[in-house]
């Protein structure tokens, strides 16, 4: 199974998906979903975007599972100087 932008931003922030999905006010089945490339509503990417300390803007390279590095650099222009998201 492919790495989704999702798993990886996740990951990056080494965050679990209990952490993820209690930050998003979802389930862990959802994320567990969305991880494995299944479709879902529109609010609940707004959910996991906003958890993931991302921006609405951001969808396409989260959601679209091909270029999740950009998303990952929008989380460290994002953060503290120093921090680097793992990869």
């Amino acid at each position: 199974m492919a790495i989704t932008g999702v798993r990886r931003i996740r990951e990056g922030l080494m965050m679990s998906k209990a952490e993820l999905a209690r930050k998003a006010g979802l389930s862990t089945l959802t994320i567990d979903r969305v991880e494995a490339g299944k479709t879902c509503r529109l609010d609940t990417k707004r959910k996991i975007l906003q958890a993931l300390g991302l921006k609405v803007s951001d969808k396409e390279s989260v959601f679209a599972c091909k270029q999740p590095e950009d998303a990952l650099a929008a989380v460290a222009a994002q953060s503290p100087p120093g921090y680097e998201p793992l990869r």
